[in-house]
């Protein structure tokens, strides 16, 4: 399969070259197209942000699923400034069958970008990278470059955003029939969201220049009540309408400053200087004594990646509400207040409409102290899920415990310890060296390399696909790709930084049988027969093994940062029956704090115990493998020093070829 794969990215390619002027090619999804949306969400956003950037460097091509073959397609004037073509699935690149859409493909065929938040993020860059005065699209980053750039599996925020919502809207559409579709919870869950207290990075100016307005306004109130007294009209009819007039006039300045300074933001000017210095007074006030700032955009102040993601969405949301719309908008004042404060950025009412979104214009919101949120939104409830009454604290009652039931870390003999490759006549871009290690820490990168290397030696066969998981700069997949030239090795990695460099190596090497994907983990579907990690942080292990159990592969991962252990959406702990039915989840953290306390300039005693931690909290992985039909076993890299985290998880569905008897 994976020669074929070969060969067919090679036709790929020669078609890309063509078509010189597009040095990338943009993969959507369309699963339905009427005249005011495209579907599934995914594509209108990606759409949406292409228009918003005026980007016109990358080739789009919309890939109809299955709901639609045979019919209705695509009208060529739906989109002004876009030119779109469409391609059935079985001419996708190869690459681009692996993962899910979006994906964003390079010239050669054999760098893929998937997912949405790594698609938006890359037409932004490229879009900054064409011209570096579109401060409006490199603004939307937000701070220190961040914006959803942590991935949907670990992190709340991005998955609401990026996943969440726009199922639930597209969820919602589809239940349209329904005359009693209640508002979706994930949406109730972002209205509360909106409510918490903005947070900005170094906002104690703009709290000061709000202060400063408070201020003035009280004066100025002070000073008309006074005139009014003494014109003896403070309690005429007419007085008190101008008063509130004016009242409502000053509240509208004060609550529009957050917004005219998150608009300055996205400009190539520099925001206006305060027309006169702070007083003395205002300077001298305590930083908890400011007044908060109004949330004006999703992630607080300025508008960002993630209003982008939202607006599509949330407009076909509120459109879908039809006559209901006012009534549903009650339970929604935030979210309504920011669809109008997007609508305010420069850009974005052009950008809706070379899409096909006719931005509404909403009514007036509620205050939103005026709604209470459901208790089912309330992040409070989920506190009490954890509460263990008979919890005791420390790793020793937690070790004595699994051992009262007969469970202790376990440790096979490593199956080739003494195994290694001659690195010095290994071509140079293949040592690790080449990633400016000093020469003690590429030592013992090149002793990690072996111990995993020996055992996927041992399990690969001609014509495997190898997955080198959170591969980082590619040390493993490389190395795997220069010694096992007759196997396909794709390396998929969340960071486009450390899959460029390794890029660069492969290009140095002349590989041709190597693939790079920047995705996260749950946008990589290909299959494959062997998935490996080094050093795979927290829950990445887990999600590792499943997704090579998932595909029935074969698995060598060495796991790494078990402090940063906890449930999410998809891993929970402990993994496994067996420990489930003796550990509390709180426990099981205990163990994972622990495992980390095995730093070489820790006490003795202090790395053993972490080491039995270590051994635990694997043993438990393992198990939870076992219990889907795997053969699996925990081994110690060799020599141990090596590595503080020198565990390795060896697992395979068929149970041959591990080297030991498990």
């Amino acid at each position: 399969m994976m020669a074929k794969m070969q060969e067919t990215s090679f036709e790929v390619v020669g078609e890309m070259k063509n078509n010189s002027v597009h040095e990338e090619c943009l993969y959507l999804e369309l699963s339905n197209h009427t005249g005011d949306k495209i579907l599934p969400l995914h594509t209108s956003i990606v759409l949406f942000l292409m228009s918003y950037c005026d980007s016109t460097s990358i080739k789009v091509f919309l890939v109809p699923n299955e709901d639609i073959a045979g019919g209705p397609l695509w009208k060529k004037e739906a989109l002004a400034n876009i030119p779109i073509s469409i391609l059935s699935q079985q001419e996708l690149p190869p690459v681009v069958r692996s993962c899910r859409l979006p994906a964003l493909v390079e010239k050669d065929g054999k760098f893929c970008r998937a997912g949405l938040a790594v698609v938006l993020r890359h037409i932004i860059q490229r879009t900054c990278d064409a011209d570096c005065n579109r401060k409006d699209v490199s603004e939307l980053l937000g701070f220190k470059k961040t914006c959803l750039k942590a991935c949907a599996e670990v992190s709340q925020w991005t998955r609401l955003c990026e996943i969440s919502i726009p199922l639930a809207v597209e969820g919602f559409l589809k239940n349209l029939s329904d005359q009693r579709a209640a508002i979706p919870p994930e949406i109730l869950h972002l209205e509360h969201k909106l409510r918490e207290p903005v947070r900005v990075h170094n906002d104690d100016k703009i709290r000061r220049q709000k202060l400063q307005l408070l201020t003035k306004e009280r004066k100025e109130d002070s000073v008309e009540k006074g005139f009014e007294r003494s014109l003896g009209c403070y309690s005429d009819e007419g007085a008190d309408t101008t008063r509130d007039l004016k009242k409502e006039n000053k509240g509208t300045e004060l609550g529009s400053m957050e917004l005219r300074t998150a608009l300055s933001k996205l400009t190539v000017e520099q925001v206006p200087a305060a027309t006169s210095r702070e007083q003395s007074c205002i300077r001298k006030v305590k930083t908890t004594d400011l007044p908060p700032l109004e949330r004006v955009f999703a992630e607080g102040l300025y508008f960002t990646l993630t209003d982008v993601v939202l607006l599509p969405c949330l407009h076909y949301f509120f459109v879908s509400l039809g006559d209901c719309r006012g009534e549903m908008l009650k339970a929604l004042p935030m979210l309504a207040r920011w669809y109008q404060h997007v609508q305010e950025v420069s850009g974005v009412k052009k950008a809706a409409a070379s899409c096909g979104i006719h931005l509404l214009s909403l009514p007036a919101p509620l205050s939103s102290a005026a709604v209470l949120i459901p208790s089912s939104c309330d992040p409070e409830n989920e506190k009490a899920e954890t509460t263990d009454l008979h919890f005791r604290g420390g790793p020793r009652p937690t070790m004595n415990k699994l051992e009262e039931h007969g469970i202790s870390a376990k440790f096979t003999s490593h199956p080739c310890p003494s195994w290694s490759l001659d690195w010095r006549n290994l071509p140079v871009a293949v040592n690790p060296i080449e990633g400016k290690l000093s020469f003690e820490r590429a030592l013992r990168k090149q002793q990690q390399l072996d111990n995993i290397i020996s055992i996927v030696a041992k399990l690969a066969k001609p014509g495997d696909t190898i997955v080198d998981f959170c591969s980082g700069g590619g040390h493993v997949g490389i190395v795997l790709a220069h010694i096992l030239p007759l196997c396909q090795v794709i390396l998929v990695e969340n960071k486009e930084e450390s899959l460029v460099r390794a890029k660069d190596r492969r290009d140095n090497l002349s590989l041709n049988n190597i693939w790079f994907v920047q995705a996260n983990l749950d946008y990589f579907t290909g299959p494959f027969e062997i998935g490996v990690a080094l050093h795979a942080c927290g829950v990445a292990t887990d999600m590792v093994i499943d997704r090579c159990i998932k595909a029935l592969a074969a698995f060598v991962i060495s796991p790494c940062c078990y402090g940063f252990i906890q449930n999410t959406i998809k891993p929970t702990f402990p993994r496994s029956q067996k420990f489930k039915s003796v550990l509390s989840y709180k426990e099981h953290m205990v163990l994972c704090r622990f495992a980390d306390q095995t730093a070489v300039q820790l006490p003795p005693e202090r790395r053993i115990i972490g080491k039995k931690c270590m051994g635990l909290v694997d043993l438990d992985r393992a198990c939870s493998a076992e219990e889907c039909g795997y053969t699996v076993y925990v081994t110690s890299m060799e020599p141990d020093s090596c590595s503080p985290k020198n565990n390795l998880i060896v697992g395979s569905s068929s149970g041959h070829c591990l080297g030991v008897t498990a």
